[in-house]
């Protein structure tokens, strides 16, 4: 592979931290690049798109905070709908609003998200596909990369966590995961493709 990008996010919320953000801090590797976006729906795409034309990865795994989830999810479906319960870190709260006005209403994931699972659930690290990243900004990004990959053959997907061990106390009684053990399944699923 030439060139691999992976993209976490910064905290948001009232959270002080952002395993997917923690997690691309802890990846180095020849032809990786790592980078933290803004949890905000102009500049994380707008810094998503500018690192695609940068780099011209091969390769771009996106990864994102899923508060509950006990497993590594990647992701089936971008959705064209932001739709989101919370605002962005810029206050900014979108409402039953198209991504790209007319747009396709979905774009699959070209990650083989079936042969990730397996591999990760292989090393005894809990993993599942899921059909959808929702409709808040993991969703946005994804929709809008998978856009912009359209029949380029470069593989691109979503790939949800879950909160990590250090988040207990701000999510009380929440599924958390340790963070190294989320790091391996990064480097597992960089491994298996």
């Amino acid at each position: 592979m030439k060139c691999v990008l992976i993209t976490g996010f910064e905290p948001f919320g009232k959270a002080s931290l952002n395993p997917s953000g923690e997690i691309v801090k802890r990846i180095t590797g020849e032809n990786i690049v790592t980078a933290i976006l803004p949890v905000a729906y102009k500049s994380s795409a707008s810094a998503l798109l500018a690192l695609i034309e940068k780099h011209s990865p091969d390769v771009v795994i996106m990864l994102g905070q899923a508060e509950g989830r006990n497993q590594i999810t990647p992701e089936r479906i971008a959705i064209n709908l932001d739709d989101a319960r919370i605002a962005d870190n810029e206050g900014v709260l979108r409402l039953n609003q198209e991504i790209i006005e007319g747009g396709p209403v979905a774009y699959k994931s070209t990650l083989p998200v079936i042969e990730i699972v397996a591999a990760l659930k292989a090393a005894d690290i809990p993993a599942a596909v899921s059909l959808s990243a929702g409709a808040f900004l993991c969703n946005h990004i994804f929709y809008l990369a998978q856009k912009r990959f359209e029949g380029s053959g470069v593989r691109s997907g979503f790939i949800h966590v879950p909160l990590m061990d250090e988040q207990g106390d701000e999510f009380p009684g929440l599924p958390t995961m340790p963070l190294d053990q989320m790091v391996r399944a990064v480097e597992i699923i960089l491994k298996s493709l």
